[in-house]
């Protein structure tokens, strides 16, 4: 008999934690805990962290208010990053279930809820929770079987505890932050806060305040002090985002706290220590910005005492069908409908389509799909609607050619052709590349114009006179000119 996965419910009343064990015991092993002290504590000790969690907000010691529920969201997302929320609570106003699912809980019902409703919220989520066969889901939090996502997620288990900054590469959207936290997660630090500064979305101006904090009066607008990140961290962790936007004068004070830990508030002159692990990531090369002059040769090489490069999507081969049925799973139990899928043509297409926002750009795809099209089978047709045109294949690039290059190319291909074609027409020339990009366009379009004249960066209305000149059939229902 298959054994029956685990339910977290998390609740302070006794009689609701009795009526839910019997209701939904004969398709879950239920744990429960009344504190969010006690629900962490158990989720520890644990082998494997139950795939899905019942939790109320409202708990010990402040009954009447959401946020120590909200607390443990984010307590089990740190620890189980797979784990499937769900919050059941009597503080059903809006503004609640909305921070809930910012904080990452997957849907937020109201007490009290419908026992068949419940039943089907949390099947769906077991669902999105239930990694693919073969691939490793909980390691890291990341979902891959590819060779290249083995590798981080191994090294994401290497480097947890190391005392050392870690340096994360890859391109945006490629999923940096969620490394940086996995590696937070599966550390000793994982009880310690994690924090997140974006180089890029502050002004450098106001970096030097917004890490190192500042004195009453040490600019305007200084109204009082206040401490910045890196005292806020404590003995957590602090990930530097978008570490190659920091502007250089500010570089050697970075430095300085990578060093030995000290640092300064803007305005004082007091010396304080860090002992928070500090992570950084980039989209950047910082070897190119340190040969440019645009980044300290000596921070470089601190940041770098470890190195973790995260792969774009378009080197995971498969890995991209294993993300497709996570994010498929989870919105369509999010919107409560049927999930869509993909026929053998558009299967194909996605496994072809190089996803150059990365796993953002994924998600968002499905995110599209599961909106316009639930319970229905997408072809390419729809699908190809959904992509970027200018990037739709992952084929290896060329090898790289000047544009002189490519034009002495062609001159020869020319060249031979007229020395060896007597017959040769210029205009006849012409007309068939035109025509066999037109055919191109339409095939890849499925026949539909508007789509062809997009692949061709062409208006509709041109191409219709175009396949005209060339005596190509107008789709049926065409307009007439």
């Amino acid at each position: 008999m298959p054994q029956r996965p685990a339910l977290l419910i998390v609740d302070d009343d006794e009689l609701i934690v009795e009526t839910l064990s019997a209701l939904l015991e004969a398709d879950f092993t239920i744990l429960t805990a009344p504190t969010r002290r006690q629900a962490v504590d158990q989720v520890r000790a644990l082998s494997a962290p139950p795939p899905l969690a019942l939790v109320d907000l409202g708990l010990p010691p402040v009954p009447h208010r959401a946020d120590e529920g909200f607390a443990l969201i984010g307590d089990l997302l740190a620890h189980a990053p797979q784990m499937q929320i769900i919050v059941l609570s009597g503080q059903s106003e809006e503004g609640n279930a909305r921070h809930a699912r910012t904080l990452g809980a997957l849907e937020f019902v109201a007490k009290p809820a419908d026992p068949a409703y419940l039943r089907k919220i949390l099947q769906d989520a077991l669902d999105a929770a239930r990694a693919v066969p073969g691939a490793r889901a909980t390691d890291g939090g990341l979902i891959g079987v590819s060779p290249v996502m083995l590798t981080v997620l191994d090294r994401i288990e290497q480097f947890a505890d190391a005392p050392f900054p870690i340096l994360i590469e890859g391109e945006s959207g490629a999923g940096k932050e969620r490394v940086a936290k996995q590696l937070h997660a599966a550390s000793t630090r994982r009880e310690r806060p994690f924090l997140t500064l974006n180089c890029a979305a502050i002004a450098p101006t106001l970096i030097e305040a917004a890490l190192f904090g500042h004195a009453r009066g040490a600019f305007t607008g200084a109204a009082g002090q206040r401490a910045g990140y890196f005292e806020e961290a404590g003995d957590g962790c602090l990930l530097l985002d978008e570490i190659g936007e920091l502007p250089l004068e500010l570089q050697p004070k970075l430095l300085r706290v990578l060093e030995n830990g000290e640092f300064q508030r803007v305005g004082e002159t007091q010396t304080r220590i860090s002992r928070a692990r500090v992570l950084a990531a980039t989209n950047r090369d910082l070897r190119a910005e340190v040969h440019a002059g645009r980044f300290r040769a000596d921070l470089y090489h601190r940041l770098s005492v470890f190195t973790l490069r995260v792969p774009p999507l378009r080197e995971l081969g498969r890995d991209r069908l294993l993300l497709l049925d996570h994010f498929r799973a989870r919105f369509a139990a999010q919107t409560r409908q049927p999930a869509f899928t993909l026929d053998e043509t558009a299967r194909s297409l996605w496994l072809d389509y190089d996803f150059p926002g990365n796993v953002r750009e994924l998600k968002n795809i499905v995110i599209r799909l599961q909106t316009k099209h639930p319970g229905t089978t997408v072809d390419a047709a729809l699908l190809t609607d959904e992509l970027d045109r200018d990037h739709r294949t992952s084929a290896p690039p060329k090898a790289p050619t000047t544009t002189l290059d490519a034009f002495d190319t062609r001159v020869s291909e020319a060249t031979a052709q007229l020395q060896t074609d007597p017959a040769f027409s210029l205009d006849d020339a012409l007309k068939t590349q035109e025509r066999a990009y037109v055919e191109a366009a339409l095939r890849l379009a499925d026949g539909n114009v508007s789509k062809a004249a997009r692949l061709l960066g062409i208006n509709r209305t041109t191409l219709y006179n175009r396949m005209d000149t060339l005596g190509l059939p107008r789709p049926q229902g065409s307009p007439v000119q």
